[in-house]
């Protein structure tokens, strides 16, 4: 397939390596960190475009850049691109990092506000998983234990060809429901960050309670801070530092639907 990615962060960079790997022809664009984007051009044999063309002559396009920094998006990007071609949101809305925004703290489900300022349909996936295990932990399809990514969206069909692309980074990838239902594996549901298998996901997302997920969000930022200094800082890297790995920071996720939330 022809894809088009804007943003060359932990997500963006997974899925251009694996997406090329898998013969996909890929184009990368970032405007806010164009060294990166040569870096990442050079090692993935990625095309590196400017953001204007990353979205033409393609059938997926993947924003993957932080919530706050969708309305920095040109306001004309997505006029001439078909109806057809898929547009894909992987954004996560931490008020820390992206400021308040209103409209989601009011109960917005958060892809729902990035299709409103972009005036276009968007599925939502990518979003619930450690960077750490899209670059390393992929498997063969049939490989026991493989682990989920969720889709949502309002298109079947464009939901069917975003699970093929899962596929093809190595995880099992379910039709989880509509757009609307999105916030099921947004930060602080049992969904995020969990590492499941598809039996396994499809219980945690209906196990969801929308109320609770910003407490548990915020209260998840503070468990990885005290891991030690630095340490959230170090997640910015796909690695983890100061003794922690991947599987603590899964089972901090598992445990905090435990957690006591004052109401």
């Amino acid at each position: 397939m022809k894809i088009g990615i804007i943003g060359t962060g932990l997500i963006g960079a997974n899925l251009a390596r694996k997406w090329v790997a898998a013969g996909h022809s890929v184009r990368i664009a970032n405007d806010f960190d164009p060294s990166a984007l040569d870096n990442l051009a050079r090692e993935t044999r990625a095309q590196a475009v400017p953001v204007a063309h990353v979205v033409k002559d393609v059938e997926v396009i993947v924003t993957t850049i932080p919530l706050h920094a969708i309305p920095s998006l040109p306001g004309d990007l997505f006029d001439a691109v078909p109806d057809d071609v898929i547009l894909v949101d992987t954004s996560n809305y931490f008020p820390a990092r992206d400021r308040t925004i209103p409209a989601i703290e009011e109960g917005m489900v958060e892809s729902q506000w990035v299709a409103q300022q972009i005036g276009r349909p968007v599925i939502k996936a990518f979003n619930n998983q450690l960077a750490y295990t899209q670059a390393h932990e992929g498997k063969p399809a049939g490989t026991p234990g493989r682990i989920a990514m969720s889709v949502y969206g309002d298109d079947a069909g464009a939901k069917m060809t975003v699970v093929g692309l899962i596929n093809d980074l190595g995880f099992d990838g379910i039709d989880a429901g509509p757009l609307a239902e999105s916030w099921r594996q947004q930060p602080g549901t049992p969904a995020y960050c969990t590492e499941l298998t598809a039996p396994e996901l499809r219980e945690a997302l209906g196990r969801a309670v929308k109320d609770r997920s910003p407490k548990l969000r915020d209260l998840s930022l503070k468990y990885l801070d005290a891991f030690g200094e630095g340490f959230l800082a170090s997640l910015a890297t796909g690695e983890y530092t100061l003794g922690y790995t991947s599987k603590d920071v899964v089972q901090m996720y598992r445990r905090l639907e435990l957690e006591e939330i004052e109401k």
